[in-house]
């Protein structure tokens, strides 16, 4: 399950750059907005996968 939501992290900071880059080139703040916005997202969606995946290894050695 980690390599799907890797390869989609990845995709999503792609993404982000091209946005900034469009938003450097043409000079507009909403286009950096949205690509920090987006680059936000990937770092927390990692974030969220380790949590529960800590969480749940530690849920199910309680048994």
């Amino acid at each position: 399950m980690l390599i799907p939501i890797l390869v989609f992290d990845v995709a999503l900071v792609a993404w982000s750059l091209h946005l900034m880059e469009r938003a450097f080139a043409n000079k507009e703040f909403s286009l950096m907005l949205a690509g920090t916005l987006v680059a936000l997202a990937a770092a927390a969606m990692l974030v969220v996968y380790f949590l529960m995946g800590h969480c749940m290894s530690y849920l199910l050695q309680i048994r």
